[in-house]
């Protein structure tokens, strides 16, 4: 990854453990097209192969968007059938994201809106600039979400406030956002790379085996029954103390000092 190929509606680049992919059509404020869709599925899938990358970031080219959704001029000539498919390489690819063995951060930049929200919905944390405005706006459209939006938000804010929501297009302005719990953070714009970065490198530095494990049980644990899912976390929990990085971890906290993980 860290001589990445060149695409045409991405950036990506990873420096150390860290892989940002940048969505970058700043023109169009970042709106998703298929060959988005595709090569931000093959990206996803070099970074799953790739161990020197821990975390990634996720974000939009320029300052006025994360994404504003999907490229409406897509829609030409769609048919049901189209649709569908359409709909589920969405799936495949907020799929990716929720179950990347790794950290996803979503760096929220502006305008996350429609399809630009799922992506952030799928990420594993949302930080959002201060002059952010996030939404899911297709029913403006005479649509509804079709790439998880109508699942995953209220998983994350509730049902109530779903339904609200996405019912009624309403956009939020970050600090809002911040108060129901649609994102964890809000910061000023020019904060917003160092705050993430910061997060980031949290991340990096820690077990990889322990946060892919806690993600897996925190995404899919808490859709299984309880009885289940509790047995789920304990051959989690017992796997995990197998692993030299909870060692590793002992050592260091016995010898105060910092551990170095190393995913084994």
């Amino acid at each position: 990854m860290s001589d990445a190929p060149q695409y045409e509606t991405l950036l990506v680049k990873r420096e150390g453990p860290i892989t940002k992919i940048t969505l970058n059509r700043p023109h169009r404020l970042n709106t998703i097209s298929p060959e988005m869709v595709g090569e931000l599925s093959k990206v996803l899938l070099k970074i799953e192969e790739d161990k020197e990358s821990r975390c990634v970031i996720l974000t939009g080219a320029g300052d006025r968007a994360f994404s504003a959704g999907a490229d409406v001029t897509a829609f030409t000539g769609i048919t049901p059938t189209t649709a569908v498919e359409a709909s589920l390489r969405g799936h495949e690819v907020t799929s990716q994201i929720e179950r990347l063995s790794k950290p996803v951060i979503a760096a929220i930049n502006g305008y996350a809106f429609g399809g630009g929200l799922e992506l952030a919905l799928a990420c594993d944390f949302r930080i959002a600039s201060e002059n952010a405005e996030l939404g899911q706006t297709e029913i403006n459209l005479g649509l509804i979400p079709g790439w998880g939006g109508t699942q995953r938000l209220g998983r994350l804010v509730g049902f109530g406030r779903a339904k609200e929501l996405i019912m009624t297009g309403t956009r939020l302005k970050a600090e809002e956002a911040l108060r129901i719990g649609l994102v964890n953070k809000v910061v000023s714009p020019d904060k917003l790379n160092e705050e993430t970065d910061a997060m980031a490198t949290k991340f990096a530095e820690g077990p990889p085996i322990a946060l892919k494990l806690a993600k897996y049980m925190l995404n899919f644990g808490t859709q299984a029954p309880l009885d289940v899912a509790l047995k789920m976390e304990s051959e989690a929990f017992g796997l995990i103390l197998s692993t030299k990085d909870v060692m590793e971890g002992v050592s260091a906290f016995v010898s105060k000092r910092k551990p170095e993980f190393k995913g084994k």
